[in-house]
């Protein structure tokens, strides 16, 4: 991440603070809150639901460096946040690594928070999921494997599913991740989660039956920017030929 300019120190604070808290503590940097007296789900100062430029403004990271994954039938959008190079500073200490910020038509349906190997070193499975409970009450219980939605590309990705919370609001789930042996966070809004992978569906759906036209049109191209570079070429080469 960029240095920010003084302007944005306090919103830089907001994603890397706590940083009195060591990993013995981790649950009080971990804080993601239900839904209380009409404020939305959350993770830190992350809002489900907050738009892009909120996001944006949060973690320092322009808006522009969004990546768009598909613009119809709904906008989808992600947005990265890395740690950079700490130095030995107050922010050294603070667990989260990085986090992937995902948009269904400017609204935050998902979090996949990735945190510091060397700041869970140590820990086991059930040390993670005691601070996170205390943040948030006790794990929900595995649904029927008949009642379970289909898996998501991150849900197989993030590794072996350690403990879930949540209620019909958002829906947090712990895992041990594959990669290095870390701990990853995934954190959703269930119904704009179902928007957004039915999104995704129609809009892999229009991808395939307008690859051909595209193709096609990529190719026209190309052919017209051929011939307009050796139209030039030629008009050029005309001009000061001498036998």
């Amino acid at each position: 991440m960029k240095d920010p300019s003084p302007g944005t120190d306090k919103r830089r604070s907001i994603v890397i603070g706590w940083h009195g808290l060591g990993v013995g503590v981790l649950g009080a940097a971990l804080s993601i809150g239900a839904a209380d007296g009409g404020t939305a789900p959350h993770y830190r100062d992350f809002q489900l639901g907050g738009n892009l430029p909120a996001i944006s403004a949060l973690v320092g990271v322009p808006a522009s460096d969004a990546k768009t994954l598909h613009e119809r039938p709904a906008l989808l959008q992600d947005l990265e946040w890395r740690r950079g190079y700490t130095g030995g500073n107050e922010t050294a200490v603070d667990p989260v690594q990085q986090i992937a910020f995902s948009f269904y038509d400017d609204q935050l349906f998902r979090l996949v928070i990735d945190y510091d190997r060397d700041r869970t070193e140590g820990m086991t499975d059930a040390d993670m999921v005691e601070a996170i409970s205390t943040m948030y009450g006790t794990p929900v219980k595995p649904a029927a494997k008949t009642n379970r939605p289909a898996l998501t590309r991150v849900d197989e990705e993030s590794g072996t599913r350690l403990a879930a919370w949540g209620g019909g609001e958002y829906a947090a789930v712990l895992y041990r991740s594959s990669y290095a042996s870390g701990f990853r966070m995934v954190v959703t809004s269930p119904r704009l989660t179902a928007l957004a992978r039915k999104a995704e569906a129609q809009a892999l759906r229009l991808e395939e039956r307008d690859a051909p036209q595209r193709e096609r049109a990529r190719q026209q191209k190309e052919a017209e920017t051929e011939r307009a570079a050796k139209a030039k070429a030629r008009s050029a080469n005309k001009a000061g030929f001498k036998p």
